[in-house]
């Protein structure tokens, strides 16, 4: 025999609801207890029934011991995500003048590429006008600082090369050389 489906709404028979509820309730608890004893894990129930009576469960034999636990993890939780609110608070200011950047960077993109510059003001533009001068500035002195770094790193391999080559001319030559020796010149220069 097949089970009908039960709608899920107020049983209105007050003796068909208690016993509804009794085995349910039973049907519960016994659902805590497998859960405790398969997966050793500390399960508290409480349920009040319509009439007021309290019905639990506590799986480690004391309900004061679980209720104290889940109030002290509840307060940690709560520390916790106050933290990390702080954090964002801090971190606010920052993300909020990055936004503004990139907000800046999209509008000039867009005024650049079609949009036309006929819908911003005067301020707008002047503050665009600020913006990109900035970046252009940053972007020099960053170039400039590859530069130096690829200068340096050319101007060692040479004194490395000179070395080398000072030293073959100070020992002979080396066996291995196919150019001449010269008189204590060097073959490369700054």
């Amino acid at each position: 025999m097949v089970r009908g489906k039960v709608r899920m709404r107020r049983i209105d028979d007050l003796a068909h609801r208690r016993v509804t509820f009794c085995k349910r309730r039973e049907g519960l608890l016994k659902k805590a207890r497998e859960l405790s004893v398969l997966c050793d894990a500390e399960v508290g129930v409480i349920i009040f029934s319509s009439q007021g009576k309290l019905h639990e469960l506590a799986t480690n034999g004391n309900m004061q011991s679980l209720v104290k636990r889940y109030q002290g993890d509840v307060v940690e939780s709560q520390m916790q995500n106050r933290a990390l609110q702080s954090q964002v608070y801090v971190a606010e200011p920052g993300i909020f003048l990055v936004r503004e950047e990139m907000d800046q960077l999209q509008q000039g993109l867009r005024s650049m590429y079609g949009g036309g510059a006929g819908d911003m003001t005067l301020d707008k533009l002047h503050t665009l006008e600020k913006s990109l001068e900035l970046w252009i500035c940053q972007m020099r002195s960053t170039k400039m600082l590859i530069m130096q770094q690829e200068i340096q790193f050319l101007e060692n391999k040479v004194k490395e090369q000179n070395e080398l080559m000072n030293m073959c001319s100070v020992f002979g030559g080396s066996p291995y050389s196919t150019h001449p020796v010269s008189n204590g010149n060097c073959f490369f220069s700054i």
